[in-house]
C-alpha cells in the first residue's frame, strides 16, 4: 500500500511559479513510476508528466513541454512538478499518482487526494 500526500497549491498570477510536491509512504517508493495528473472543472482528468523508476525518463503532455519539470528524490520519496510561465488555462486540481514497476503512468496503482493550483489573468 502506497499513501501519496500532495502539498503546494495555490493562488498565482498568470506568468508566476509553483513547484508541486507529493510525499509518499512506504520503502519501495523507487519502485514506482510517479506522474501528475490534472482536472479543470467541467473537464475529464488528464495527463502532464510522469517519470520514470529512476529518474531516467519523463514524459510530458505538449501543452506544458517547457514549462514544467518533474523530477524525484527517491530518498526522500517525493515527487516534484515545478511549473514556470503558468497560464490560466493550467488552473486544475493536480493529483500524483504512482504505477509499479513501470516507465510511466497510465490508470495508476495509487492516487493522492490533489492540491488546488489557481491562475489569474
Amino acid at each position: 500500500q502506497v499513501q501519496l500526500v500532495e502539498s503546494g497549491g495555490g493562488l498565482v498570477q498568470a506568468g508566476g511559479s509553483l513547484r508541486l510536491s507529493c510525499a509518499a509512504s512506504g520503502r519501495t517508493f523507487s519502485s514506482y513510476a510517479m506522474g501528475w495528473f490534472r482536472q479543470a472543472p467541467g473537464k475529464e482528468r488528464e495527463f502532464v508528466a510522469s517519470i520514470s523508476r529512476s529518474g531516467g525518463t519523463t514524459y510530458y503532455v505538449d501543452s506544458v513541454k517547457g514549462r514544467f519539470t518533474i523530477s524525484r528524490d527517491n530518498a526522500k520519496n517525493t515527487v516534484y512538478l515545478q511549473m514556470n510561465s503558468l497560464k490560466p488555462e493550467d488552473t486544475a486540481v493536480y493529483y500524483c499518482a504512482a504505477e509499479y514497476l513501470k516507465t510511466t503512468v497510465g490508470a495508476g496503482d495509487y492516487w493522492g487526494q490533489g492540491t488546488q493550483v489557481t491562475v489569474s489573468s
